[in-house]
């Protein structure tokens, strides 16, 4: 798991730690002290802690104009015991909308596991942002069967044409050019 990075080469674009609006403004680093761990494996410090022992993130760009924000994910998402759902919608999404995000393109290559509950959270999300969207990219088969089967599909856009497989080569803009007209071309359907 300590090996497990969040995405580096968008850093020139944007820095969590640098933006004020940011829920992790101010926040210092130490890279040569690994404290965090999922189920007793550290994990790189570069995560940021959401209020959830099995579930951190990392927010990777954030464009306040576009009203659009990329956050990578790790871990296990467990709403059934730690209702990570809300720590995440409590702790940091509604921080971000509060600032006019409403776009939110959620990469979960490294969710390793979901377990759900209910929908409740993801639906209260989906209805507050309003003319906004919710993009998975690049959920594991498992996890996006496993939230299918909980509905949280109706809230969070998944698989097929957003499995973006080479999104690391895009800049931030053209990468959210590619998930917006992806789903307007889905909400056209």
């Amino acid at each position: 798991m300590h090996k497990i990075l969040p995405y580096e080469r968008w850093n020139q674009y944007y820095n969590s730690s640098y933006d004020e609006r940011s829920p992790f403004a101010g926040k210092e680093y130490n890279y040569d002290l690994y404290t965090d761990n999922i189920y007793g494996y550290y994990i790189d410090p570069a995560w940021d802690y959401i209020g959830s022992e099995t579930l951190y993130i990392k927010i990777i760009y954030a464009d306040y104009d576009l009203g659009f924000v990329v956050i990578e994910i790790l871990g296990e998402w467990n709403d059934a015991i730690n209702n990570d759902i809300m720590q995440f919608k409590r702790n940091i999404l509604e921080h971000l909308m509060d600032f006019g995000i409403n776009k939110f393109a959620l990469i979960g290559e490294n969710v390793l596991n979901f377990h759900g509950s209910d929908d409740c959270y993801y639906e209260e999300w989906f209805e507050e942002i309003e003319d906004g969207w919710i993009a998975g990219i690049n959920f594991r088969e498992h996890v996006e069967s496993e939230m299918k089967r909980f509905n949280i599909d109706n809230y969070i856009n998944m698989s097929g044409s957003l499995s973006i497989e080479k999104w690391r080569t895009l800049k931030p803009t053209k990468f959210f050019d590619l998930v917006n007209s992806l789903i307007q071309h889905r909400l056209a359907i």
